[in-house]
């Protein structure tokens, strides 16, 4: 009698046990070239950096917003007048509305320079970043206040009974410029803050999948079969 012909064993399948290959330096996990800050962003020392440079040129940009506060804010006028050897002062226009036209153009030029700066940074660093993020609200915040206390010191002086006595009794003159809302210094940040956060929601870079589509496994997401 002869031996019963055994079949031979199936070959052995090591697809469970392959090694994942690792994409080299330089490309993401799905085969794209990575940006030129790599995966994972510039850096911490990087992006503080550039948040240093963002916070300063937002700071020296309220310059030019104190320059634009200071010519197109509308004049508050002021008459002075002389009783009992001692002046008053008085506005000439009570039910007039240039005191808060004053606020309402800071808090215009605060809004358009938020919007100006955030569309800046998202276009410079499209990636975001806290720093980038909290650089906005400082810068913004830095600039408003450097605006302000120039849109007062190039403004007509606080001193208005001396300003009342120059011109001479029943003259009009303007008054100082000021800020009575002084949310308005809030303006410029919040704007900023707020624009670039919906540009990075819309148009910013989205993470990478944590595991790419590999066709050799189950789930077809390419977990590491066990």
């Amino acid at each position: 009698m002869t031996a019963p012909l055994t079949p031979p064993p199936p070959p052995h399948d090591d697809s469970a046990h392959q090694v994942r290959q690792v994409p080299p330096a330089g490309e993401a996990a799905d085969g794209y070239e990575a940006d030129s800050y790599g995966q994972d962003g510039p850096g911490m020392k990087t992006e503080l950096r550039e948040a240093a440079v963002i916070t300063v040129g937002l700071a020296l940009a309220g310059l030019l917003l104190g320059l634009l506060w200071w010519w197109l804010a509308p004049h508050v006028p002021l008459v002075g007048d002389e009783v009992d050897r001692s002046w008053v002062v008085y506005l000439k226009d009570s039910e007039g509305e240039q005191s808060a036209g004053v606020d309402g153009t800071f808090t215009l030029l605060g809004l358009a320079f938020g919007l100006v700066s955030a569309v800046g940074a998202f276009l410079w660093r499209r990636r975001g970043g806290v720093p980038l993020v909290v650089a906005l609200g400082v810068g913004g915040l830095l600039g408003s206040l450097l605006a302000w206390r120039l849109g007062v010191w190039l403004g007509p002086t606080s001193d208005v009974i001396a300003h009342a006595r120059a011109v001479g009794k029943g003259v009009t003159f303007s008054a100082p410029l000021k800020l009575g809302a002084k949310g308005a210094l809030l303006a410029w940040p919040l704007a900023g803050l707020l624009v670039h956060l919906g540009l990075t929601a819309m148009f910013g870079p989205r993470d990478p999948e944590e595991y790419p589509h590999d066709p050799l496994s189950k789930d077809g997401y390419g977990a590491p079969l066990t």
